[in-house]
């Protein structure tokens, strides 16, 4: 018997599929109509007469009348939209805007239109598509979907902003979202360990077989909180409770406290039977993770690629060693572009019928008029900054990620994210920028007292925690002046980076690190890349870096990680 969601995700996007195949045959081709079909409808707006789209015919044309641009060169249209104004990026209507954090303390606000809405959430639904047809059970029972809220927040002008992944929850069929073992509601809980209790206890009280959120760290946390709380959580389902009171809901949800309780409760009900299953799990194995709970699991979605893989190979001890795992895909603030057909792979063949993309190869992108190419000009094995042009209203607009081709689908390549492009870094999303961490920094020094000399920043994503490297003007006299910076480092990022705070409180980041080094410490690096033929006139320190070198290790003279933690405090 086909599941019901399987059925209707069939007869609802079947031609959308059919579409898709198609694109991937011929990918110049559907390039050039997707190209054709959003400058046509947006030739009238601010930006579009602005850059003359009516008079566009080519992709090189487009190319030379149209500037790349990131999102400072947006934020003033953006502005305007927020303010109230109609007919600035986009013909159709905003209905809302996507959040993520920009390089300054001002969030991005991504426009969202109602056409673009529903075509990223058709592109979530071809992904469950084709995870349904490679594991035919995989939605015969509940599905475990981790959304962050859709509304975080008002416009002045009373336009919401929120997640993306929060605005496709409420988009999926109806049929589909009865499936769900969580409700809405449970996502704008404003308390992370509640709500993580809260998510917990919902899911394990039923049976699940297939789990998705981008980042696997939420589900680590989330089958940590499962771990450290077994007993709660059995009691709650035995006795038909939720466990602990019903925590507070975020002030800004759209929700009233009586409407996300209502929600909540729904589906909360005496389950002895459940109960004693799960309390025979602990006493069992000793344990109680969700890969135990849920011997129905079919398939896992979560990111595979960047520094989310590391993350994503722990996820066999909480949710079952031989459970697939499939990407889900490269998406973002600004979109989703890729729709993964294979389990244990980062790659998925670009969403070539629905936004324009353009590329940078990596090792162009410092050029001042960087050649960009198109889709089907892309290279097995090679790496490339994304153009993207979208329904959404982003033109040439340069999301500053890397990626890797990796093979192709008919002719349209599978490319993975690989990282955060230029002067950015991230271990969970957070995407901290150069400026936020200089800024930081500077924060830290006035707080304290403390004159930096050099510092650099290095992601340690096994651990979730970044380490801070300090050289000082002048020798640090206790260890007490270290943990201040360090929490006031670790504050200024919180105001600064959104992603960061949120990351922060819910602990999927831990406090940073400080490490101390010798005096002479970055002059002695700089000495030594010029040794190695780096040159002089055009040397710029490396603020940023992936790991430790061995020279930097040497150089050590203090740590210190167990600040003050400010975010929590």
């Amino acid at each position: 018997m086909i599941p019901l969601v399987k059925a209707s995700l069939w007869l609802r996007d079947r031609p959308q599929l059919a579409h898709f195949q198609t694109a991937l045959r011929d990918p110049a081709v559907a390039q050039a109509r997707v190209l054709e079909r959003l400058l046509g409808a947006n030739r009238d707006t601010v930006f579009g007469k602005q850059h003359g789209f009516s008079g566009i015919r080519s992709a090189a044309e487009y190319a030379r009348q149209v500037p790349l641009g990131d999102y400072e060169a947006v934020r003033p249209y953006v502005d305007r939209i927020a303010a109230g104004e109609d007919g600035v990026l986009t013909a159709e209507p905003t209905v809302m805007f996507t959040t993520t954090s920009g390089t300054t303390n001002l969030p991005k606000l991504i426009p969202v239109t109602a056409s673009w809405r529903e075509e990223m959430s058709s592109l979530t639904r071809l992904w469950m598509l084709r995870a349904a047809q490679d594991h035919p059970r995989c939605f015969d029972h509940r599905i475990f979907y981790l959304a962050s809220p859709a509304v975080e927040g008002w416009t002045p002008r009373g336009l919401p902003f929120g997640a993306l992944t929060g605005v496709i929850y409420k988009r999926i069929p109806w049929v589909v979202r009865q499936q769900y073992s969580l409700p809405y509601a449970a996502s704008i809980l404003a308390d992370p360990d509640a709500r993580y209790f809260v998510m917990m206890r919902l899911a394990l009280a039923q049976s699940v077989s297939i789990a998705c959120t981008p980042n696997p760290t939420s589900l680590i946390r989330l089958a940590e909180t499962a771990a450290a709380r077994p007993e709660e959580i059995i009691r709650a389902i035995h006795d038909g409770s939720l466990g602990i009171p019903l925590p507070a809901t975020l002030p800004v949800s759209g929700y009233t406290p009586e409407q996300a309780a209502t929600e909540i409760l729904a589906s909360v009900r005496p389950q002895p039977g459940r109960a004693r299953d799960l309390a025979r799990i602990v006493k069992e194995h000793g344990t109680f993770t969700p890969g135990l709970c849920w011997p129905e699991l079919r398939l896992i979605g979560c990111w595979l690629g960047g520094s989310a893989a590391i993350h994503a190979r722990r996820m066999g001890e909480h949710l079952g060693e031989g459970v697939p795992l499939r990407d889900l895909g490269f998406l973002a603030s600004e979109g989703r572009f890729t729709i993964p057909g294979e389990d244990a792979s980062a790659a998925g063949p670009l969403s070539v019928h629905t936004s324009f993309f353009e590329f940078i190869p990596e090792e162009s992108i410092e050029e001042k008029a960087p050649r960009t190419l198109l889709a089907h000009e892309l290279e097995e094995s090679r790496r490339y900054y994304v153009i993207l042009t979208g329904a959404n209203g982003l033109y040439r607009y340069d999301i500053n990620d890397v990626v890797e081709v990796q093979g192709f689908e008919a002719r349209t390549p599978r490319i993975r994210f690989v990282r955060k492009g230029r002067d950015m870094v991230s271990i969970t999303g957070e995407k901290l920028h150069l400026n936020q961490i200089q800024s930081a920094t500077r924060d830290a020094e006035r707080a304290t007292g403390l004159l930096v000399w050099q510092f650099r920043i290095i992601p340690d994503v096994p651990a979730q925690r970044y380490d801070l490297l300090l050289e000082t003007h002048t020798p640090v006299e206790s260890q007490e002046a270290t943990r201040k910076f360090l929490a006031a480092f670790d504050a200024s990022l919180a105001v600064s980076n959104v992603e960061y705070a949120s990351k922060r409180k819910s602990r999927r980041l831990l406090p940073p690190r400080l490490h101390l080094m010798r005096a002479g410490w970055a002059d002695r690096l700089c000495r030594a890349d010029f040794r190695s033929g780096k040159r002089e006139a055009q040397y710029k320190w490396p603020a940023i870096c992936d790991g430790w070198d061995d020279a930097s290790r040497a150089e050590v003279i203090g740590s210190v990680s167990d600040a003050v933690d400010p975010v929590h405090s």
